[in-house]
């Protein structure tokens, strides 16, 4: 076997950890396409609170769903196949949204997010694709900068009320979807699976209910649900948060939520690499311990500029820490022929965990007192019976398998 491409050598897993990183990137500007722009939606067509919400929200919530079978099908068909297949996908979703947008038609804009889901579910791809290039040892920091693909929200919060200032609604949409297509054919041309990846081609029912039967996989779903959840939920809904509270517009509330994404980005692979040297636990405490503290502060809206920045980049390091260090713990607690179904399943819990915070959010607004102070406290409250849960329940180190199991 060519030992540049072998585990734990050679720079072939380098270029394609790159490589499949840039995928996860553009995949997830396209799944934030109507985020940064839910404000000019909202003023456009004069949504409520609850509809400005629910726009947001649908494409989470499919490509959280969707990272369920795709995590099996990774298992099966391997990461190569799989990230052309969700890039060429999403192609048309992005086309139909900036169609829906122009048209200033909620109701297709809804139908179209919904499909604007498909790319969210790329995160299934990456981590089982990531485990098969790198040896145990230091998964925790390729799960890490794989999972730094999530600069693609950075980059969509920043640059795409740009794009429309610039180019316009539908020229946005198609830009994006170029970058695609141009994606799925490097890919083509230059993405290769690890050699250690052994195809799973056992049915996909049966490798799902065997994943949902394992104990690890319940509990980082509950966490991932949080850290990740977190994430996505202010990276979608950071700019109708940040233009109700302080009245920015929608370019600088962009602006602001790139801020905050990029900071998760930054986070994640530290999280990652801090799990290989120190037990996934100690990290996960750590993220959960600062989300509490970071949303508690976020309810007594601290003033712009500075002191409101510090307290939601702050919020970012810690959940970007959170998710880098669940999915360290994912990939040593996982068996190695399940990886890939576990992973869909935990990033599914993740996108579902970002789902229902916007709609809590928009729910919950309290208008008269222009704040959201009961969406944050919940936040509050369920990162601290996460952080009882972990320390009190799960292993800083794996008890010992019995061989005979």
């Amino acid at each position: 076997m060519n030992t540049a491409t072998t585990p734990g050598t050679g720079t072939g897993r380098g270029f394609n950890l790159a490589l499949a990183t840039w995928v996860s990137a553009i995949n997830f500007w396209a799944w934030n396409m109507i985020g940064p722009l839910s404000t000019t939606y909202a003023h456009d067509l004069s949504l409520t609170s609850t509809q400005a919400s629910l726009l947001v929200a649908t494409p989470i919530l499919v490509g959280a769903l969707g990272r369920i079978v795709v995590g099996s099908l990774t298992d099966r068909y391997g990461g190569r196949i799989m990230f052309i297949g969700i890039s060429l996908a999403s192609i048309l979703p992005v086309l139909a949204v900036g169609v829906a947008g122009v048209a200033g038609s909620y109701p297709l804009l809804l139908v179209f997010g919904f499909f604007l889901g498909i790319a969210g579910t790329i995160f299934a791809v990456g981590i089982p694709f990531a485990n098969a290039w790198y040896e145990p040892a230091r998964r925790g920091f390729a799960t890490g900068v794989f999972g730094a693909g999530m600069v693609g929200t950075a980059l969509s919060a920043f640059f795409t009320p740009r794009f429309v200032n610039w180019f316009g609604l539908l020229t946005t949409h198609v830009i994006i979807a170029v970058a695609l297509a141009v994606t799925a054919g490097v890919c083509i041309l230059s993405m290769r699976n690890s050699p250690e990846f052994v195809p799973n081609t056992d049915p996909v029912v049966p490798k799902l209910t065997a994943a949902l039967k394992l104990g690890v996989t319940w509990e980082m779903s509950f966490l991932y649900a949080i850290v990740f959840g977190g994430f996505v939920a202010f990276s979608n809904y950071l700019p109708t948060y940040i233009k109700t509270i302080y009245g920015f517009s929608a370019v600088d509330a962009g602006t602001r939520t790139a801020a905050f994404a990029l900071a998760a980005v930054i986070a994640r692979p530290i999280g990652g690499a801090l799990s290989d040297r120190i037990p996934p636990k100690y990290v996960v405490l750590a993220s959960l311990a600062g989300t509490a503290a970071m949303a508690f502060i976020a309810t007594f809206q601290p003033p712009p500029d500075i002191w409101s920045a510090e307290t939601f980049i702050a919020l970012a390091i810690f959940l970007g820490i959170g998710t880098g260090g669940v999915f360290a713990w994912v990939s040593r607690r996982s068996p190695a022929q399940s990886v890939g179904s576990v992973t869909g399943i935990v990033a599914a819990a993740g996108g579902l965990g970002g789902y229902f915070p916007p709609l809590v959010m928009g729910a919950t607004y309290d208008s008269v007192d222009n704040d959201y102070t009961v969406g944050l406290l919940l936040l509050v409250a369920t990162a601290l019976i996460a952080l009882a849960y972990t320390a009190l329940r799960l292993h800083a180190r794996e008890p010992a398998r019995d061989p005979a199991a």
